[in-house]
Order: C-alpha cells, then sequence, then structure tokens
C-alpha cells in the first residue's frame, strides 16, 4: 500500500510529492489531464517559495528559467509614465515552475500519472482508497488534495467551500505572442476611464502573459476571451500601431473568487492548495500560499508515518497513541486554516488598493505588492 496517494499535479501536489519522496515516504500522484499544461498561469515566485525549491534541490533550475528584477512600464491614456521596480522575487510561467518539480521528482524516482481521475473516496481506520473512472482502486494510507479550485476531493468529503464570487470583477487572460513589443518590460496600459491591459513576457519563450479588461457586447455582457477581442483591447488601450497579437495557447477568464474550506482533514483526507482556498490575485500570493501548504502537510504527514507522530497510532487507531498521532495530524489544519484566512483578508484589500491604484497615472500592479504599512 502506497504511504500518500495525492490528487492533483500543480505546484503544490508536486512539491508535496518531492517532500515526501526527499524523506523515502512512498508517494503517487495522479491527475486527471492527460497531459503537461502549457500556460503561464500563476507567474511569480516570491522569497518563501524559493527557500523552499532552494531546500528540494531546484532553485538553481528555476533561477536559470526565470528573470529577477523585471522593470514594470506603465503608461496612461496611451502616454509613457515611468518605470519601476517588480520586486524580489522571481518571474516565470507556471508551467515551467511545473516542469522544473516534475523533473526533480521523477529524479526521485516517481512519475505522475496522468489521465487518472478519482471519482470517489472511502476510508477506513487503516486507510484510504481512491476510486478511479476507469473502474480501478487505489489505496493508501493518506490522501492529499491538491486537485484545484473545483476540487473533487473537496467535493467527495462535502465539505464546503465558503465565501463568495464577483462576477462584476473579472478579467480575460492569456498567452500570446507581440511580435515588435519590447521584451524587457512588463507592459501596463491603463486609461482614465478604469480600463487597461497588461502584457508581461514569460521568460525563455516568445511568448506574452496578457492580461485585460473584458469586452463587452450591446447589452453590456463581457465576451469570452478571444485572439481578436485580445487585439481589440489592445488596440483600444495601447494605441501602440504595428503591433499584431498572434499565436493564442491559452485563452481563460478570471473572476474574483474569495473562498476557502472550513476545515482541511477528513480523517485521512487532507487539501491543500487551490481545493483549500482561493482569493484575488494581487500580490501573487496564491501558487505561493499552495506551496507553503504543501510544506506544513508534508511535515504532517511525514511525522506520523516515520513514527515520530506514533506508527502505533496510525497501526492501531486507538489508544494514547492512536491520540498522539490525531493531535499531531490536526497540526497541519492547525497551521495553514490561519494562514489561509489571513491571505484571503490580505489578498482581498491588496486587489482594493490595485482596483484604485490603476486609476493614478504611473501607477500599476506595483499597489497589490506594497504591504499595508508600505
Amino acid at each position: 500500500m502506497t504511504d500518500v496517494l495525492i490528487a492533483g499535479s500543480g505546484p503544490t501536489g508536486l512539491t508535496l510529492a518531492i517532500e515526501l519522496a526527499l524523506r523515502g515516504i512512498s508517494v503517487r500522484i495522479l491527475d486527471r489531464r492527460t497531459g503537461p499544461h502549457h500556460e503561464s498561469r500563476g507567474k511569480g515566485l516570491n522569497t518563501s517559495s524559493l527557500e523552499v525549491f532552494d531546500r528540494l534541490g531546484v532553485a538553481e533550475r528555476i533561477h536559470a528559467r526565470g528573470t529577477r528584477g523585471l522593470v514594470l512600464r506603465k503608461y496612461y491614456d496611451g502616454a509613457h509614465i515611468n518605470d519601476s521596480p517588480s520586486g524580489d522575487g522571481v518571474l516565470i510561467g507556471q508551467w515551467q515552475t511545473e516542469e522544473i518539480l516534475r523533473d526533480r521528482l521523477a529524479d526521485l524516482g516517481v512519475r505522475v500519472e496522468y489521465g487518472t481521475e478519482i471519482v470517489g473516496i472511502d476510508q477506513s481506520d487503516d486507510g484510504v482508497t481512491a476510486r478511479l473512472a476507469d473502474g480501478r482502486a487505489v489505496r493508501a494510507g493518506f490522501l492529499a488534495g491538491c486537485d484545484g479550485g473545483g476540487s473533487t476531493t473537496r467535493k467527495s468529503l462535502g465539505i464546503p467551500f465558503e465565501g463568495y464570487t464577483d462576477d462584476t470583477q473579472m478579467m480575460v487572460i492569456g498567452d500570446v505572442t507581440a511580435p515588435g513589443l519590447s521584451r524587457d518590460r512588463w507592459h501596463q496600459w491603463f486609461t482614465s476611464d478604469g480600463g487597461g491591459v497588461m502584457l508581461c513576457p514569460i521568460p525563455g519563450t516568445d511568448s506574452f502573459q496578457f492580461q485585460g479588461s473584458p469586452e463587452v457586447d450591446e447589452h453590456g455582457e463581457p465576451l469570452p476571451p478571444s485572439l481578436e477581442s485580445f487585439q481589440h483591447l489592445f488596440d483600444r488601450h495601447a494605441g501602440t500601431d504595428g503591433i499584431r497579437l498572434a499565436e493564442p495557447t491559452w485563452l481563460s477568464v478570471w473572476r474574483v473568487n474569495v473562498r476557502m474550506a472550513p476545515r482541511l482533514r477528513e480523517g485521512r483526507v487532507f487539501l491543500a492548495g487551490d481545493a483549500a482556498h482561493v482569493h484575488p490575485i494581487a500580490g501573487g500570493l496564491g501558487m505561493n500560499t499552495g506551496v507553503l501548504d504543501a510544506v506544513a502537510l508534508g511535515r504532517t504527514l511525514a511525522s506520523d508515518l516515520t513514527g515520530e507522530g506514533g506508527r502505533e497510532g496510525r497501526r492501531g487507531g486507538g489508544g494514547a497513541h492512536g491520540e498522539g498521532r490525531r493531535d499531531a495530524l490536526d497540526g497541519y489544519e492547525a497551521e495553514r486554516l490561519p494562514a489561509a484566512a489571513a491571505v484571503l483578508a490580505d489578498t482581498a484589500e491588496r486587489y482594493t488598493r490595485v482596483i484604485a491604484a490603476v486609476r493614478e497615472p504611473g501607477r500599476g500592479t506595483e499597489a497589490g505588492m506594497e504591504t499595508a504599512m508600505d
């Protein structure tokens, strides 16, 4: 029987898998997708994540693929206003981060099992059985749900996702090329009517991550993202002749979601990352919070599985050892649930600051990187 089964191979699931494999704990990681994605998504790693990745043996690869100190170039109503630094983190596409983590995990003898979807979960005193879409079942000591905001794991446990979605606050986002646009700047065009577009170069590629206010139809309803609508938005806000966006490889919509699970553990099943909490993107804290979840959960599970948390409790499930084990396993939720609540409050406040800041000439996303005391 596998010690730990992980659902989801994003940054949270991969970090957890590496944490456990480095400790000699047997792990399998499943993903319902047919293969790796190639989307920039969460593109910033902060110093906390970089410290974790240094310990996991991937920091050198991250720094080699990513960019530090990218300049934010701000425009207002078409005019260049100023430039400002982007902070101390590393800019790198999420697909690139995941690729590096997958390679590290493969070095440890573990590979992501794609095309494997969990559709149900059963628990007993000594383990978890994950029922798969193809009719098979996988048995493990513990299950970690790192399967995103729409988490099947969370839904299977009946754990609610409390909070709200604000459909009036949304953004179109995607990966495109922009031949002729300089790649040594994160271009941010804002207008006095509160609209804007941003193009951020993804290092090591020809792509930019596009973010912008959505186009609307004659009824004021937002139009779905498309290369054509991206070009319309760019022309309207940037006013730069001769730049034609091309080669869209990812088109999506982002909405303000502020939600979290009221508990992170149900017996032998745990939640981490977006499966446990989602929040505004201001400050770039989403993926980084998931990495810290993975570290805490890896430490908790390793403590139990290696005997520090009471292996007798894991096998027997009762008595003083069982009580001590339950206390140790509950430590993950005790640590990370308050952290998640704090991040939700923090990012909501940061997002409000950004929305206000972009109406001021020369201000942009750096408003979301500042702490409340800056």
